[in-house]
């Protein structure tokens, strides 16, 4: 697999493209969630303009009224090979690969497919809460096996969550989040071989969620899929073009199976793949074929950016403890010296008029933190540290 997931790349910094103006006159969740005078820097929506070959993919599609429903597998196709060339993954089958509506919608059906109502499924906290809210949802019950203090994978605490969820029988599955939202982990291939281990050794089914997979800043870090590692033959993946290029209103992910776990794919309700949007699928394939120079700049940018607040913590709220992620285009921050609370982003909400998301919702080890949306220009993230740094004085 390849050392590095950046690659030079002559675009343009798309972060650094649209003025705050223009931003504005956006109406989806991050601007219209909060009032005008706040900086948003919550929600996982990136401001920048869409990569070209995915603006003329969704463009001829409307001119050409090709606003159906989805068919075929030029998706799985261009997901095969973006991971072939991106992370030196081959063994990518499209035969063992299907379309659902997005990667949470994907979580569900897949946990549906491996669990039962009443079941355990294992977490890792801090981590997305969207884990507890749809495994709840779906009646079956959290578990979780937190991550050690270096924000890793910790085997021990999970082996014994495993142990714990498959005490007096019933289905147990671990719900893996790769890389790591929000601490921007990733984990590596020796890692990710000893869950495969220990998910055979005590039956749990991995279903791992991989959204954030194109999304890999820090040099020499690189991805490593589950399904790609040994003893995950059993393992369920779901990925999506939506992080990467910013296309979480264009619904579409593809649910992928390791060879042990080809039938337990085929037992999906044909139905769940109604769910996504022809024009999304469309936009997806083009962004993973044709929009890998507009992904690099985004990524020299992100990082950038992450190195950015990195300085500015440093000068304006050195009690803030950063330790950067090498993933994702989100910032894990530990404000707990800063004396303000379990939920520190309320407080810099309201003095500071600055969105971002509070740990709390984030589970165990959550309190005290917040997650902040580097994916904006170097300004607004120097205008939010400094509303930031206000609000404390």
């Amino acid at each position: 697999m390849t050392s590095n997931e950046q690659h030079p790349s002559d675009e343009a910094n798309p972060l650094r493209s649209l003025t705050l103006d223009q931003l504005r006159r956006r109406t989806s969740m991050k601007w219209r969630t909060y009032p005008a005078d706040v900086l948003p820097l919550w929600v996982a929506e990136m401001d920048v303009p869409l990569a070209a070959p995915v603006v003329r993919a969704v463009t001829e599609a409307m001119e050409l009224g090709d606003t159906g429903y989805p068919v075929g597998t030029a998706y799985a196709e261009a997901l095969a090979a973006f991971a072939g060339k991106r992370w030196g993954w081959d063994d990518l089958a499209v035969e063992r690969t299907a379309i659902v509506p997005d990667v949470m919608l994907g979580v569900v059906e897949m946990l549906k497919l491996v669990t039962g109502p009443g079941d355990p499924v294992i977490v890792n906290p801090p981590v997305y809460p969207p884990f507890y809210e749809f495994v709840t949802h779906l009646d079956r019950r959290v578990v979780e096996a937190p991550l050690g203090a270096d924000l890793r994978i910790d085997l021990g605490v999970l082996e014994e969550a495993f142990r714990r969820a498959v005490t007096g029988g019933g289905r147990a599955a671990y719900l893996l989040c790769s890389p790591h939202n929000p601490t921007g982990t990733v984990h590596t291939a020796d890692e990710l071989a000893a869950v495969a281990a220990l998910a055979e050794r005590y039956g749990v089914r991995v279903v791992a969620d991989e959204i954030h997979a194109p999304v890999v800043t820090a040099p020499g870090a690189r991805f490593v899929p589950y399904l790609s590692v040994p003893g995950a033959e059993r393992g369920l993946a779901l990925m999506s073009a939506s992080k990467g290029w910013n296309l979480a209103g264009l619904k579409a992910a593809l649910a992928l199976a390791g060879p042990g776990a080809a039938a337990d794919l085929a037992r999906m309700p044909e139905e769940v793949g109604h769910g996504p949007s022809h024009v999304g699928v469309l936009a997806h394939t083009a962004a993973l074929r044709d929009g890998t120079a507009w992904l690099d700049a985004v990524l020299t940018g992100i990082d950038e950016n992450r190195r950015l607040l990195t300085r500015l913590l440093a000068e304006h709220l050195p009690g803030v403890v950063q330790r950067p992620g090498e993933a994702t285009y989100l910032a894990w921050l530990d404000c707990r010296p800063l004396d303000l609370g379990d939920d520190p982003a309320d407080v810099f909400l309201r003095r500071g008029r600055v969105a971002l998301s509070s740990g709390i919702p984030f589970g165990s080890g959550g309190a005290g933190h917040l997650r902040l949306n580097l994916a904006t220009s170097p300004e607004v993230i120097t205008e939010a540290v400094r509303r930031m740094a206000a609000a404390v004085d």
